[in-house]
């Protein structure tokens, strides 16, 4: 597989959080869109939908929030790198912005056309299982994987998502063999795996936080470095003898990179008031988020950090869209 070169993180910094265009004192001056590569009802487009209610009333014009689900949430983040209305943002995920630019030949670059602005949060993904697989902890359902290699399936919401690569990570730190059932998002995925069609899935917790809680699935761990105050009860990777399992679906506003300066920074201190909120806070709480303040350029370091990790650890892998 190609192996990607990475522009250092003060290098993109510069060009993209120091990018020069005319003043905007006027904006906004009609609705922002904000786009969600996921369907409505999913945890992108639930973060979109906190995070707007609380900037329509800052910048004082609506946040509509469009969702154009597909090509791993790469579809809503191409719409918005080649937007020229100056009123168009997005709802960005791990997905399109670390992993997808590893695997898809897509019609824009990420860390040129797209600019982040502000960090929102991140929600770890848990690892569930069917209640009718005999087993009852992490290591029991690695013994029984290394019993019968190859047997036990895992759902994910398409090849490429957060859930596709921390099963990889799983394999790759316990050397047992799963077969891969892609479906087309979380909801019908969880269908199967609710009905015993497939046997596991390392869901993100907004996804799964419902039926975990309803006694639907059964709960292993959660790939975060402490606990989910959501799934109190549920250990962590680490603490169920799996250490460096660690995976977690980040949220964060983009805008082109054509846009002002003076408008990113609005954005962001926008962005930033309203995660300050205790109301938009318990919204996200509701949902396992964690919020994680930021500023810009921190985003954009991080950006260039998972976007190298996810992508040497695709080429380690060998991992490929069919």
């Amino acid at each position: 597989m190609k192996r990607f070169t990475f522009p250092s993180a003060a290098a993109l910094a510069l060009a993209l959080v120091g990018h020069v265009a005319a003043p905007a004192a006027d904006w906004p001056n009609r609705n922002i869109r904000m786009l969600v590569g996921s369907a409505a009802g999913g945890g992108t487009d639930a973060m979109a939908r906190a995070v707007g209610d609380g900037l329509s009333t800052l910048l004082g014009q609506a946040i509509v929030v469009e969702n154009r689900p597909g090509v791993s949430n790469t579809l809503a983040a191409d719409a918005v790198a080649k937007a020229t209305d100056g009123h168009t943002m997005l709802m960005g995920v791990v997905t399109a912005h670390a992993i997808a630019p590893h695997l898809i030949k897509l019609p824009y670059d990420t860390n040129r056309d797209l600019v982040p602005v502000a960090f929102v949060g991140s929600v770890p993904n848990v690892l569930v299982v069917n209640n009718d697989l005999p087993v009852g902890s992490v290591q029991s359902l690695i013994a029984l994987a290394k019993q019968k290699p190859g047997s036990l399936n895992y759902a994910t919401s398409g090849a490429g998502s957060t859930q596709h690569i921390a099963a990889e990570m799983f394999q790759d730190l316990t050397g047992v063999k799963l077969t891969h059932v892609p479906y087309r998002g979380s909801g019908p995925a969880l269908v199967d795996l609710m009905g015993g069609q497939v046997q596991m899935s390392f869901d993100t917790m907004p996804s799964v936080i419902g039926q975990v809680k309803s006694g639907r699935v059964k709960a292993l761990a959660v790939a975060s470095p402490k606990r989910s105050p959501q799934l109190p009860n549920v250990p962590t990777f680490a603490e169920a003898g799996l250490k460096g399992m660690e995976m977690s679906a980040w949220y964060g506003i983009y805008m082109p990179a054509s846009t002002p300066k003076e408008v990113q920074r609005r954005v962001h201190d926008a962005v930033n008031q309203v995660l300050a909120v205790p109301a938009t806070q318990a919204r996200l709480a509701a949902i396992g988020a964690e919020v994680t303040p930021m500023t810009q350029a921190q985003f954009v370091e991080f950006q260039l950090a998972e976007y190298k990790r996810f992508g040497d650890f695709i080429v380690k892998k060998q991992i490929r869209i069919e």
